[in-house]
């Protein structure tokens, strides 16, 4: 049976970088085989909403588009950089969107799919801004604010997030592990896949797997393949094939 694929954090800025070409090539190539592609939020820098974000990333949203031609099914989970996707941006690649966290049963396993920032429940100043962005009503008047004031609101959050992250400990920018347990516990799962920690690692705690989703930089990139043999990690070159 074709492996599941996972990706997340990429933070693109344009369909001119690395980073979008390398997908591009990954969207045409490997992924292609994959039973269903997730994508499990910040896969862009910044989103301030649709009719001021798709236009640098028409070929990315083109490429995913063509993808679910090819008849892969696509899934994504909002992150704190890309809270604002909306119904355009669903239209125009074609991804379903998904509820963060995310429920289901993956090859056989209950599997948790998540951005991620929900388990890092210590950072309470980020607890609080996720409270807000995963909040319909909140987006909506969100967007509802002109576009040239969306832009220079995210430019000024783009500055404090910078800022306050030299000055966290780099404790609570990690997931608080009874929260995971907690989590876990409620939906039923043995399994979380999430990202947004930036910290790529495979966690067992008994009877609880935890992979986290590598992000993407500009030396190395990463997908995350679950099939009914496990779960395995595949890095990308630069044209988006699997390495060997």
């Amino acid at each position: 049976m074709p492996a599941t694929h996972f990706i997340a954090d990429l933070h693109l800025l344009d369909d001119r970088e690395p980073a979008a070409r390398r997908l591009a090539g990954y969207l045409a190539g490997p992924a292609r085989d994959a039973e269903a592609l997730y994508v499990l939020g910040d896969l862009f820098d910044v989103w301030i909403g649709d009719d001021g974000s798709i236009a640098p990333h028409t070929a990315t949203l083109d490429a995913f588009a063509a993808l679910a031609g090819a008849g892969v099914p696509l899934y994504f989970i909002r992150g704190n950089r890309d809270f604002a996707v909306g119904a355009d941006f669903e239209r125009r690649s074609r991804m379903q969107m998904l509820d963060d966290p995310t429920a289901l049963t993956l090859h056989g396993v209950p599997t948790l799919l998540a951005h991620g920032d929900v388990f890092c429940s210590d950072d309470i100043a980020h607890q609080a801004f996720r409270a807000k962005y995963t909040d319909a009503r909140w987006r909506k008047r969100r967007l509802a604010l002109p576009l040239w004031l969306r832009r220079t609101v995210a430019r000024r959050a783009r500055r404090r997030s910078t800022a306050a992250k030299q000055s966290k400990p780099a404790r609570i920018m990690d997931v608080n592990t009874a929260t995971v347990a907690a989590l876990a516990a409620e939906y039923g799962a043995q399994r979380i896949i999430h990202g947004h920690t930036h910290r790529p690692d495979d966690h067992v705690d008994g009877r609880l797997e935890r992979h986290v989703l590598a992000d993407w930089r500009p030396d190395t990139a990463e997908v995350l393949l679950v099939d009914d043999s496990g779960v395995a990690r595949h890095r990308l070159d630069a044209g988006g094939c699997f390495s060997a």
